[in-house]
């Protein structure tokens, strides 16, 4: 396969355990420059049908599998991932624009996760034996999954739901987001001398395929992590067939400080839990409500911490903060800080950076009205609003008082006050003096309109499951 730097040159879809070519071809965008790298391939609506009957063929063979041999091949493509893990986090970083410090993160959870499998299991569990029934409750596999995959973190969601779909016995297409695909791609490439023909097919779009696969009768699952408002449609697209389904959606974390805090060190911690991949994370910090006795020390830490940020390609040595992904992201942020500089204060950043690329100054806004659309709606990029309260019944109402549900953290040097104030707050994570802490062993679910059903963990894994009761006489 030719290769460019260590990097592969040749992108090809993986359909029925054949690396082929698209029907079409994309060109990727290296957002930290505009400029095509590289090309995609693209489905058509017949591959993207090959693929879904790929997986459906290889589904009685693979269900049948045992748990230990499923895993066990999950965990040679870890090996794998593992052994290509430098290029892998390079590729990254020019599709997606994060820097290369958190792409080689993202890369190296991959293999953790797939990893993690391992500690779990479907095994049978007996809810009765007595001397009328046994009574057992068996979870049996789905069938063809369509995983879905954003673009801000596109290896971890994307990768994490095949590794769980696979090791549940279910068979998997996996179809990445448009402009970040090159990376699943790869990937797909190292599974196919892994997996047998079918269990994986790794599909890409120009954003046409997705109602395809939501609505085709042989898909049985959908694993979707997007905006709330695709999230809608993938819901809406799976109840002709009463689809099962996984929703990771939008979410507008707020951080609650109560004013018996170490301010700075604090600070630190919500500025990097707030501009973690230029504030593309569905669970970053999204909004802070500080208490009157903080809030001006709080506002200028985060302003110094905005001020001081380094700025720049993700692939040079030094950056903290990358570019936004893509051109309408970009747009979108600009909008929302162009509304906050006039209705709120912007004590740092609050424009484009002059240069080629998406770059967006990290911009922290103050005295900023709890309504405006800042707060209330989830901006996905590097502005922070932050928002002052001196009744905490208020605040709480606040925080609660959207649409979203997905995280949110408590910080305080009082732990007992902030466990009490976390279970107030409705929202599936809440962190007490931290934020943005997760792993394979804790199960992530949305409240609200924040998603529905559970990824990671042993939750995550019976989602991809169908209950069955095996109910005998004795």
């Amino acid at each position: 396969m030719a290769a460019r730097d260590g990097i592969m040159a040749d992108y090809k879809l993986l359909i029925d355990g054949a690396l082929v070519n698209g029907d079409a071809v994309l060109g990727i965008s290296n957002p930290a420059t505009e400029a095509c790298f590289a090309q995609s391939p693209i489905a058509s609506e017949a591959q993207a049908g090959a693929a879904i009957s790929a997986a459906k063929n290889a589904f009685a063979s693979w269900s049948h599998e045992s748990y230990a041999e499923r895993t066990a091949r999950v965990g040679k493509l870890a090996d794998a991932i593992e052994a290509r893990a430098d290029d892998i986090a390079r590729l990254l970083v020019q599709e997606q624009g994060k820097p290369l410090g958190e792409a080689a993160m993202e890369t190296g959870a991959v293999p953790a996760f797939m990893r993690y499998l391992t500690q779990l299991d479907l095994d049978a569990a007996v809810l009765d034996d007595s001397d009328t029934r046994k009574v057992e409750l068996h979870r049996r596999p789905l069938g063809v999954v369509a995983c879905i995959a954003p673009w801000n973190f596109p290896l971890l969601t994307g990768w994490a739901k095949v590794a769980f779909a696979l090791a549940s016995g279910n068979t998997v297409v996996l179809k990445p987001a448009p402009t970040t695909p090159l990376t699943s791609l790869m990937i797909g490439a190292l599974a196919v001398d892994i997996f047998p023909a079918g269990v994986i097919n790794v599909i890409t779009d120009n954003n046409d395929l997705g109602d395809y696969l939501t609505t085709h009768p042989d898909v049985a699952k959908i694993s979707f992590t997007g905006s709330t408002v695709t999230g809608r449609k993938v819901m809406a697209s799976a109840a002709s067939g009463i689809k099962r389904i996984t929703l990771e959606l939008g979410g507008n974390d707020a951080a609650v400080v109560l004013p018996d805090v170490d301010v700075k060190a604090v600070a630190q911690q919500l500025f990097g839990c707030a501009m973690l991949n230029a504030g593309q994370v569905c669970i970053a910090v999204k909004r802070i409500y500080a208490h009157e006795d903080i809030y001006d020390e709080l506002c200028d830490e985060l302003a110094a911490l905005a001020e001081s940020a380094i700025v720049d390609d993700g692939l040079k040595q030094g950056t903290q903060i990358g570019p936004l992904q893509n051109r309408a992201q970009f747009d979108k942020v600009l909008g929302f800080i162009e509304d906050a500089g006039r209705d709120g204060t912007v004590i740092a950043g609050g424009d484009a950076i002059d240069r080629t690329g998406l770059f967006i100054r990290p911009t922290i806004v103050r005295d900023i009205a709890a309504d405006h659309r800042l707060v209330r709606e989830e901006q996905f990029g590097p502005v922070l609003p932050v928002v002052c309260f001196n009744d905490l019944n208020v605040a709480l109402e606040l925080v609660n008082g959207t649409e979203y549900g997905l995280g949110g953290s408590i910080w305080s040097a009082d732990k007992a006050r902030a466990y009490d104030l976390a279970k107030q707050v409705n929202s599936g994570t809440v962190w007490i003096n931290k934020h943005l802490d997760f792993g394979p062993d804790i199960p992530v679910a949305g409240a609200k309109q924040s998603g529905l059903g559970a990824e990671f963990a042993q939750e995550g894994l019976n989602e991809f499951t169908q209950v069955q009761i095996i109910n005998a006489a004795a």
